[in-house]
């Protein structure tokens, strides 16, 4: 009997947080000879598909890549759509989500979002802000040198009204400036559609995470897929700048 891929994950060796790069709505809309917005709506049951696969075998933590402040520059149509979109996919899927125990953050620019969004986005967080499952964490406007100057110009802040000094700025607390305070770096960081970039993501919080590509689009994506990049994971080495022996010994 053929052992599913589900089956084949070690769920003691589960990374808690995985961070995904959603790519390639565009060039499935364009191999379907539709709209970009086709990919991007079709984008949405792949995102069902992994909340539920990563719940199903106990990741604690799911970052998604949706909407970075480059994305801003698009042609206003399709920036239009995506913000349409993202309203009509809260409005549908909260219910799924309360079923299956997630909760909800966003983090990201949220002052340059329409305000209709993030009512919605606000809305949806609150109705789900009791649950204890798996959290899902929505990258929206966001950029990491966005986060990263962020962090800096309120720790400058914090130093000019003496509540720190820079004797006291370590790596602990500059976490608690970013917007991912209190969440574990993702240990595993997924992209899809064959690129190999990270696209001004989570740049200090990926230090130590695994990279996993994979050449599916990520209208294509599914649970499966995601256990797939979650075995490759768990067959791999993780030294942290020691070596193998030590991490053996």
């Amino acid at each position: 009997m053929k052992v599913s891929l589900k089956e084949q994950i070690n769920t003691e060796k589960l990374p808690k947080h995985i961070a995904i790069i959603m790519d390639g709505n565009g060039r499935w809309a364009a191999r379907h000879g539709s709209a970009r917005i086709f990919g991007h709506e079709h984008g949405v049951e792949a995102v069902r598909s992994v909340i539920e696969g990563a719940g199903e075998i106990g990741v604690q933590y799911l970052t998604l890549y949706a909407f970075s402040t480059e994305n801003w520059s698009r042609p206003q149509a399709e920036v239009d759509g995506l913000m349409s979109l993202l309203v009509h996919s809260i409005d549908a899927e909260t219910v799924n989500l309360m079923k299956n125990n997630v909760r909800l953050g966003v983090i990201g620019c949220q002052e340059m979002l329409p305000e209709n969004v993030r009512a919605k986005l606000n809305g949806c967080i609150n109705k789900l802000k009791d649950n204890t499952g798996l959290t899902v964490m929505l990258a929206i406007s966001y950029s990491s040198k966005w986060e990263i100057l962020e962090a800096v110009k309120r720790i400058t802040q914090d130093a000019a009204l003496q509540k720190i000094t820079p004797s006291q700025i370590t790596n602990e607390l500059f976490d608690t400036y970013l917007s991912t305070a209190g969440l574990p770096e993702p240990e595993l960081l997924i992209r899809t559609s064959g690129e190999y970039r990270l696209s001004n993501f989570l740049l200090w919080q990926i230090a130590y995470s695994e990279l996993y590509f994979t050449e599916t689009l990520w209208p294509d994506f599914r649970k499966e897929n995601l256990f797939e990049a979650i075995i490759d994971y768990q067959n791999r080495e993780r030294r942290f700048g020691m070596t193998s022996e030590q991490i053996v010994g």
